[in-house]
């Protein structure tokens, strides 16, 4: 194979890779994903928010005052040399950590509430489309089991019938 046939090839394959791989970014599925990656993004921003500015100052006030996030246990004093910290201080910060736990029960719970709410959409629309289809195949099912309209040639046909019994 000759050097300009390899280029012609690289080029062919490098088409057919970015042509891939436009169709499987223009597919429904990852447009939706992108989308749903934002707007989780700004939903978690609004929860971090409602939990550090709303609901966690009121808590700290009840527990004595202090900012919530800064409650931590001390496992080591911080070392103080020449009001200088050489060593910081060894801690558990348990405030900030309930306050994460409490933000992601929130999401959670969000979500689980929209997506329960849009499988019971789905499943009431599937039981609309059930019943529909019930009620066109038993439609279809009694029009086939109705007698088809007898037409007047035969019906005159049976009394010509009837009669020449009758003579006999």
């Amino acid at each position: 194979m000759s050097k300009k046939d390899k280029q012609l090839d690289r080029k062919k394959k490098t088409k057919g890779f970015f042509k891939g791989f436009k169709d499987f970014v223009m597919k429904g599925n990852v447009i939706d994903l992108a989308v749903g990656v934002i707007i989780g993004g700004a939903f978690g921003k609004i929860v971090n928010s409602l939990v550090k500015d709303i609901i966690m100052p009121p808590v700290g006030l009840l527990i004595g005052g202090v900012d919530f996030a800064d409650l931590t246990i001390v496992l080591k004093e911080a070392v103080i040399e020449n009001d200088v910290i050489t060593k910081p201080a060894v801690a558990i910060a348990y405030g900030n950590f309930i306050s994460v736990i409490l933000e992601f029960l929130i999401i959670a719970f969000s979500i689980y509430s929209v997506l329960t709410l849009v499988i019971r959409r789905r499943q009431f629309e599937e039981k609309l489309a059930q019943e529909e289809a019930a009620k066109i195949a038993a439609e279809e099912k009694a029009k086939a089991e109705e007698p088809a309209p007898i037409s007047e040639e035969i019906l005159l046909l049976r009394e010509i019938r009837d009669s020449l019994k009758e003579q006999k």
